[in-house]
């Protein structure tokens, strides 16, 4: 059974207050911060906002529901711009009840303006945990520190944030940058106090909307041509990563490892590139000689063994890579490892 909950957004503190009010209990008030606990009938977790100069506000959740809430946006009111970046599992956005809704999966971020004739429904479902930052602008109010950021904007980008009665309906979905990710993060664990906490937070919003200002341009260019990288791109390029190493013996070629992950193979190059300082080969065939000298030092297999467990088929080849690593031949390597044991042994 779900529960539908109807919010007003145009004071960013209003979304915690109709929320309190809802659900019929109180709210936390401290200085530019409101703050709501759910009750236990509800789920756990809060809904927290934050207050900044010039119409920049911040909405965090962090909760687990018991049953699926549906909040609705006051209609007939020029909403702020929402900047939405989704930490953990899925929900829906859409502007019109009954009509289409979109799904903001983990680690996607979507810019979202509505207009007074229609308005905001998310759709949240329950029993997964939902983790949620919103970036609010009130574009009247933010229109005299938007020329600071113009010369970085396209035309698209000019026309939303000047478009201060909301009279456009705005949409764009991708997935939002490592950058981005760790700046929410230090905004969400802040732990000053006073003064000192509402100019650190708010610095941060301002670095989280700059990012972003700047990857909207970087999604205008191709995949593969993107200097920006993706967190979702990271956590592929990690579970590739560790298919590299569970399955070394028998690695398959680059283009199978991409399709894997869910990456095309250029993209997946240029990860490594970027969080590696290495191509996907290269990362292999050290990582190949790294398990060697592990497995020289561990197990009790001979040199031809280990050179097919890690997946090389020449032993003269190994020898080789391993020479250019260590600087010492497997052999001599393997000479002193036994020796060393036996000295160990015997004292």
């Amino acid at each position: 059974m779900k529960k539908k909950i109807e919010v007003q957004d145009q004071n960013i503190h209003n979304v915690v207050i109709d929320l309190a009010n809802s659900l019929e209990v109180d709210y936390e008030q401290s200085h530019h911060e409101y703050c709501v606990h759910l009750p236990e009938e509800i789920g756990s977790g809060y809904v927290r906002s934050f207050q900044f100069d010039f119409g920049v506000g911040v909405v965090e959740t962090d909760y687990l529901l018991k049953k699926e809430l549906v909040f609705k946006l006051e209609k007939g009111v020029i909403h702020p711009l929402k900047i939405i970046f989704n930490r953990e599992s899925s929900f829906f956005h859409g502007f019109e009840e009954g009509k289409q809704m979109r799904e903001i999966r983990r680690l996607e971020n979507t810019i979202v303006a509505s207009t007074p004739t229609n308005n905001h429904i998310f759709k949240i479902p329950a029993n997964v945990p939902i983790c949620i930052f919103s970036l609010e602008i009130n574009r009247k109010l933010f229109e005299e520190k938007i020329e600071s950021f113009l010369p970085d904007m396209n035309k698209d980008l000019i026309d939303l944030f000047r478009d201060v009665n909301g009279v456009k309906q705005f949409y764009y979905k991708n997935n939002y940058s490592l950058e981005i990710s760790k700046f929410i993060s230090e905004f969400t664990e802040c732990d000053l106090t006073g003064f000192m906490r509402q100019v650190y937070l708010e610095g941060k919003a301002y670095e989280i909307l700059t990012y972003q200002l700047k990857q909207y341009l970087d999604d205008l260019n191709e995949p593969d041509k993107r200097l920006i990288i993706r967190q979702a791109t990271i956590e592929a390029i990690e579970k590739a990563v560790s298919i590299i190493e569970d399955e070394i013996e028998s690695m398959e070629n680059i283009v199978n490892l991409a399709k894997r992950v869910g990456l095309n193979q250029n993209t997946l190059q240029n990860g490594f590139q970027q969080l590696y300082k290495t191509s996907v080969n290269e990362f292999i065939r050290n990582y190949r000689i790294e398990k060697a000298k592990e497995l020289l030092e561990s197990s009790n297999l001979n040199i031809t063994e280990i050179t097919y467990k890690v997946g090389i088929n020449s032993r003269s080849y190994f020898s080789k890579l391993f020479k250019k690593k260590y600087g010492i031949s497997p052999k001599q390597y393997l000479d002193q490892v036994r020796n060393q044991t036996d000295n160990s042994q015997s004292a």
